[in-house]
């Protein structure tokens, strides 16, 4: 039998503070410095022995450094995101001029979209897992011939083949993969983990995979985990919280980062079951339908915030997303969850379709009507892969592909009739400003860091990039996006410099 290639798993450093790949479902250089685990690498990382899990962004790894650590494996699996597929080409090119030998595999959304087209944008990518990539690799790894991995997608001889697609994980496979928590152990700082709506640090893993909701937008279930809902079974949810509350004594809270954990009523309190008597507190998404009793056993166990994507105030834009819930079950969501004591972080977002000014002022309002602890309001972003992208395409309001600068931060790429890019913009700050700067919020604010020194650091410097990117986002929205494509990779340069920004990318 072969020996097995001594494995990187990569999270790369597509920008400086880049948080796009393993873990992100928007991926961007984020308005706040933030990072969520690359836990997608963490399931094979964990097959593997002698493999190591390289996280760059969080850990602020350059992409020289990542170059020079790849030198001593033999096989590397480099999670891509559409943002950031040309930064991750360059790389692979610097590590193939290094090490000629190196096999390198794409995995991500990205890839799955287009894997004839990113394989055949640059010949360093060895080869591209469709989908669920945890046992193809592997397999790979292990010696397994290219041609019998399903879900591999190659070139051989000028030609893509795409193997058979390899079943979904179901329950009892996804208890048999290792716990990702123990992987972070041995490859992670979990220190450097921040989400500012997250107590700091925090650690997350999944509980579930897919999600059967069928919002236009959201990229995840579109691409990589799928509509499919997959459990891992309650029992090994318990142990993995169980065993992680005693692993990292540091952390101030669990995070559930499944694409939406409260999708079962039987399912929820049969897990609160088990963490009650563990005594820490934890998050997790949520969609608004849970009830009352569900919530009160929520906050029982330990649940201190959801995060909830309300997404629009208004009714029909609702509908035009697919979102399967209403602006009612908004309102009464948020007001059990008053009752039982859980903070919700509400998601908003400017410029779906259907949005026009006066839409936009109900949401504005609606949010205030809800008043959540936190929100974020973010500018729709048209991924390809998901219905959005293919709307916007088809209707015409995907104003440009462009949907980065060249640091990796979101631009306005989507427009309509009487409604442009600038003054969605200005909408996103007018948005925040307006919920924020409300005397009782903005004494929450600061009543939650009054006694905390590092939640004031940390709000401190929140507020300097945040201020800083929203200067940079106005001047790009009046200045214009220019049509150029990000989804179909340029010719690869004989030798680019690593870490160099392609014109391509540029805004």
């Amino acid at each position: 039998m072969a020996s097995v290639m001594k494995t990187l798993f990569l999270n790369p450093p597509s920008f400086e503070k880049f948080d796009g790949g393993a873990g992100s479902r928007w991926p961007a250089t984020r308005e706040i410095e933030s990072y969520w685990y690359p836990v997608w690498l963490a399931y094979p990382a964990g097959m593997l022995e002698g493999s190591r899990l390289l996280d760059g962004p969080p850990h602020h790894i350059t992409p020289e450094e990542v170059v020079r650590i790849a030198q001593d494996y033999e096989f590397v699996v480099l999670f891509t995101s559409t943002v950031g597929f040309f930064s991750d080409l360059r790389m692979a090119r610097a590590m193939k001029d290094k090490k000629p030998g190196i096999k390198i595999c794409f995995v991500g959304p990205q890839v799955q979209i287009k894997p004839a087209e990113s394989l055949l944008s640059s010949p360093d990518i060895d080869f591209v897992v469709r989908g669920e990539f945890d046992h193809a690799v592997v397999e790979y790894a292990q010696g397994k011939p290219l041609s019998e991995i399903l879900s591999a997608s190659y070139v051989q001889d000028g030609k893509v083949v795409h193997n058979p697609p390899r079943p979904m994980l179901q329950t009892a496979e996804l208890d048999a993969l290792p716990f990702a928590t123990e992987v972070y152990e041995k490859n992670l700082k979990v220190e450097n983990y921040n989400v500012p709506f997250l107590l700091n640090p925090y650690v997350s893993f999944y509980t579930a995979r897919g999600c059967p909701a069928l919002c236009t937008f959201c990229l995840w279930p579109q691409t990589l985990s799928g509509h499919a809902w997959r459990v891992r079974s309650v029992d090994s949810v318990a142990r993995e919280f169980k065993q992680a509350h005693k692993m990292f004594p540091q952390a101030k809270e669990f995070f559930f980062d499944d694409d939406t954990f409260n999708i079962r009523k039987d399912r929820v309190l049969a897990l609160c079951k088990e963490f009650k008597p563990v005594g820490f507190q934890w998050s997790c998404t949520a969609r608004v339908h849970s009830d009352y009793e569900t919530l009160k056993a929520m906050a029982d166990a330990g649940a201190r915030l959801l995060i909830v994507g309300f997404e629009s105030g208004d009714p029909q834009i609702l509908k035009n997303i697919k979102k399967g819930a209403t602006v009612e079950m908004g309102r009464t969501f948020v007001q059990n969850c008053k009752k039982v004591g859980i903070h919700v972080h509400g998601d908003f977002i400017i410029g779906l379709p259907g949005e026009t000014k006066e839409t936009i002022e109900k949401t504005i309002e609606y949010a205030k009507e809800l008043d959540c602890e936190t929100i974020q309001v973010s500018m729709a972003h048209a991924y390809p892969g998901t219905e959005l992208y293919d709307q916007g395409m088809r209707e015409g309001f995907l104003a440009s592909e462009a949907a980065t600068d060249i640091n990796g931060h979101q631009l306005p790429h989507l427009e309509y009739p009487g409604l442009t890019r600038e003054y969605m913009v200005d909408a996103v700050n007018r948005f925040y400003d307006s919920y924020y700067l409300r005397p009782r919020v903005a004494w929450r604010i600061v009543r939650e860091s009054l006694w905390d020194s590092h939640e004031r650091k940390r709000l401190f410097h929140e507020a300097v990039d945040f201020l800083k990117l929203r200067h940079d986002r106005r001047k790009v929205a009046k200045k214009g996006v220019q049509k150029k494509v990000l989804v179909s990779a340029p010719p690869v340069e004989p030798r680019p410099p690593v870490g160099v920004p392609s014109e391509t990318q540029n805004a």
